[in-house]
């Protein structure tokens, strides 16, 4: 049984994901925490005569070896690394939902101090791809931005929603770091530099993410969901009733690979072997666990994984001898080993009992006698499966409908459902009633999002008074836009809002995309170009149009920018095109986008006005203060009284005009985080290089607040005339 080396017990609340181990001075490691009430503590053990001393960091009471840093805003995030590798020492990067604080820990003075427009809700320190420097990477709403030592913002681009988790990770193997960024849409996604070269979708938000080793890297849903990727495949995950409050990679067995750790909310650490996820060590901590690092702290000369809880306790664990083999928790390992071979002997002799049954029927007696012996069915029975569109009635709504049948006269008793992100629970579960059995059944589906889903069927098979049932499993993939349904498009009106671009393809060619991506009926024939199609959605009924003529030109009418992006995207990984200039036009939505801007101008020119409203009432504070005391030495009491009374009214001013500010702020949030997206649509309808600088373009028509400019670049992908 691997034992902790160390323990301490900090008498400060730790923040969940905020921990972090910095060398602030190049040489002694310190474990770093945000608390609450907008506070960084600092705890170093190793020079017990230093103390940090200025305006922001001060000692605490409670621990001579812990200093405190003010922030004065909540902490949203924090990491500590090498910012400028010349100095030889680590910075501190803090921050806030306004702010981000690169701080000299050693020197108490700061790298940079940058106002954060969209948020920081993650922070990640390192190099990415050819960008020589190391940054303090930050995302927030739908955007990540890059600063240097200097403050010096290197890098920016935008992502599909608010940003959750990072890590640097080498993920296509070329020796450079790409960023990965994990987000509320659900959605893992692969930065090189500002490109996007892969993405992979997940069932839930995604907490954390952590580098292991080569393109392996873990990750943490909000659903108490852990596991592993090897590039955009997942090597294994498992569910847990628990939340993963922390994970980090680091090699507890000593066999030269980094396992898993996790640390969960009920106060619980695990280790899994990163080929498996089987668990090779856990350890149990009295409150939820905060953070997981690692750092030499006793300065030995051996690194220590360290977990900290939210009560401020800290372990510190060796990694175990390599003698003592790949499983760490020996003491209980043969117990459990014993107890799951206990449980697979039970499950065989239930199978072979099952078994004996079905041996018992007479093979030669008429179907209806093995029907009523229970008895086995016939080997040669297949099942298939189908799927299809249906538009609803009036007590249904529009869904894809999974068909599932037998090739005779066998029932169906239940059918299992395993899919990602359709259902509540990843699993479905029918079970019709005995007075509906028969050998075919009707599943409606509804996929959220336009993904490709594979199904994963269990289907129980038999006769009527069965007592035993044959279980066929097999996988059916449902396609990316199976939930828009083909038209006659002589019947449909079409839209103003339209992609146009031109691909070097056959028409034969985007007919066989278009049966792979969309569910078409078996009598559909699709002439040679010139052709189109028309399908409308069964979520809310938006058309789309799908045309190509002779040379190639495809136009996409539809109102729903998202959709084009994605039929793009699908189109450009099809067919394998790396760079892709297109014309766009959505009207409606860029006369939304307009209000949106014009929006933000207002709520920027409020919080200008706002700010030094309350600077100005800040000076008089001092200048009241100031007053008031001079008054209580004179002993003039009605001076000082008077004086109070007008603070106490001035304290009030501020405090409604905080609240106001917070309000204005939030809305600020809100419609940048519009922007974002708009910006982000707009590089999505692009492929390669058009779509980084579509994104590089638009960013710089914001800042210069040309908005014509801004929307003549997301329609034709340039600011040139």
């Amino acid at each position: 049984m691997l034992l902790p080396v160390f323990t301490l017990k900090l008498r400060h609340k730790i923040n969940p994901r905020m921990v972090a181990v910095g060398r602030y001075d190049g040489t002694h490691p310190c474990l770093t925490a945000a608390t609450q009430a907008g506070k960084v503590f600092i705890h170093n053990p190793h020079t017990r005569s230093q103390h940090f001393s200025a305006s922001k960091v001060f000692q605490s009471p409670l621990e001579s070896d812990v200093s405190l840093l003010n922030i004065n805003q909540a902490v949203s995030c924090l990491t500590a690394g090498v910012l400028s590798p010349d100095l030889g020492y680590d910075a501190l990067v803090v921050g806030t939902q306004t702010n981000l604080l690169a701080y000299d820990v050693y020197n108490n003075s700061d790298f940079f101090y940058q106002e954060a427009t969209d948020g920081a809700n993650a922070v990640v320190l390192g190099t990415l791809g050819d960008i020589s420097p190391p940054l303090a990477i930050i995302g927030g709403n739908c955007a990540l931005q890059g600063f240097d030592y200097e403050g010096n913002d290197l890098f920016w681009t935008v992502t599909g929603d608010n940003v959750h988790s990072l890590a640097l990770c080498d993920f296509d193997g070329d020796g450079k770091k790409e960023l990965l960024v994990g987000s509320e849409d659900f959605d893992i996604r692969v930065f090189k530099e500002d490109e996007i070269i892969a993405e992979m979708s997940e069932t839930e938000i995604i907490t954390s993410l952590c580098p292991m080793y080569g393109s392996r890297f873990g990750y943490s849903l909000s659903n108490g969901t852990v596991g592993v990727y090897d590039k955009a495949a997942r090597y294994w995950r498992i569910k847990s009733k628990n939340h993963a409050m922390s994970i980090h990679a680091f090699d507890l067995n000593s066999d030269g690979v980094c396992e898993l750790i996790t640390g969960w909310s009920n106060g619980k650490v695990d280790a899994r072997s990163d080929r498996t996820g089987e668990v090779i060590f856990k350890d149990n901590f009295s409150s939820a666990i905060a953070g997981v690092v690692e750092g030499d702290y006793r300065m030995d000369g051996h690194t220590q994984l360290i977990c900290c809880s939210v009560d401020g306790e800290i372990r510190g664990y060796l990694p175990g001898n390599t003698e003592i083999g790949g499983n760490l928790m020996d003491a209980s390992a043969d117990q459990d080993l014993i107890r799951d071979l206990s449980q697979k002997k039970q499950n065989l002799l239930l199978e072979l009992r099952n078994y004996e049954e079905n041996a018992k029927v007479d093979l030669n007696s008429p179907l209806n006698e093995a029907d009523e012996h229970g008895g086995i069915i016939p080997a040669n029975t297949r099942l298939h499966t189908a799927l299809s569109v249906n538009l609803g009635s009036e007590t249904q709504a529009a869904h894809v409908e999974l068909c599932v049948s037998t090739s005779n006269d066998t029932i169906i008793r239940a059918v299992l459902i395993f899919a990602e992100g359709i259902f509540l629970g990843e699993s479905h579960v029918v079970h019709p009633s005995v007075h509906n059995l028969s050998n075919s059944i009707r599943i409606p589906v509804t996929p959220p999002k336009d993904v490709p889903v594979d199904l994963h069927l269990k289907v129980y098979v038999g006769y009527r008074s069965s007592t035993q049932f044959h279980v066929f499993e097999l996988t059916r993939q449902l396609p990316r836009f199976s939930m828009y349904a083909l038209n006659n498009p002589d019947s449909a009106t079409e839209l103003p809002s339209y992609v146009n671009f031109v691909i070097a393809e056959r028409a034969q060619r985007v007919a066989l995309w278009l049966n792979q991506n969309f569910l078409l009926p078996d009598d559909t024939t699709i002439q040679n170009a010139p052709f189109k199609v028309c399908f409308s959605s069964l979520r809310n009924g938006g058309q789309l149009f799908i045309k190509i003529k002779l040379n190639g030109e495809v136009t996409i009418n539809t109102d729903d920018i998202d959709l084009a992006g994605d039929i793009i995207q699908s189109l450009a990984s099809f067919f394998a095109i790396e760079e892709l200039q297109v014309e766009a036009d959505f009207p409606a939505y860029f006369e939304e986008l307009k209000k949106v801007l014009i929006k933000v101008d207002e709520y920027h020119s409020v919080h200008q006005k706002l700010s030094a409203d309350m600077a100005d009432n800040s000076n008089l504070i001092r200048s009241l203060l100031v007053r008031a005391e001079d008054a209580r030495l004179m002993r003039d009491m009605r001076t000082m009284k008077n004086r109070y009374m007008e603070l106490y009214d001035l304290n009030k001013d501020l405090l409604n005009g905080y609240k106001i500010r917070c309000n204005n702020h939030t809305e600020l949030l809100g419609n940048l985080k519009a922007v974002n997206q708009a910006i982000q649509r707009a590089g999505r309808l692009r492929v390669g290089k058009p779509k980084n600088q579509v994104i590089a373009a638009c960013r710089d028509a914001i800042r210069s607040n040309n908005i014509n400019i801004l929307f003549r670049i997301m329609r034709v992908g340039t600011a040139s005339s």
